[in-house]
């Protein structure tokens, strides 16, 4: 008859056998390439909605403007009591 082999129970991996992950997988040459293009596109976003923030506030300023122009919407807007 066959001896009946104890079960050992597998103990826990350690830390450092992790799983790996596709930061650890890439080159650093291909790793450096992906985040000097993300930080390119945060930075084209950003002057992007910039530039979208300005051109509102320029178009605010021109619409005020013209309404300064306008006697008849001054008259409308004023709070004094003209009688």
């Amino acid at each position: 008859m066959a001896k009946k082999q104890k079960h050992i129970p597998r103990q826990a991996q350690p830390a450092e056998d992790k799983p790996a992950t596709l930061k650890d997988m890439l080159r650093p040459d291909v790793l450096e390439k992906l985040k000097a293009q993300a930080d390119a596109l945060k930075a084209e976003e950003h002057n992007r909605a910039e530039e979208k923030r300005k051109q509102a506030e320029d178009a605010r300023k021109a619409e005020q403007k013209r309404l300064d122009n306008d006697f008849g919407h001054l008259l409308e807007s004023s709070g004094m009591d003209w009688r």
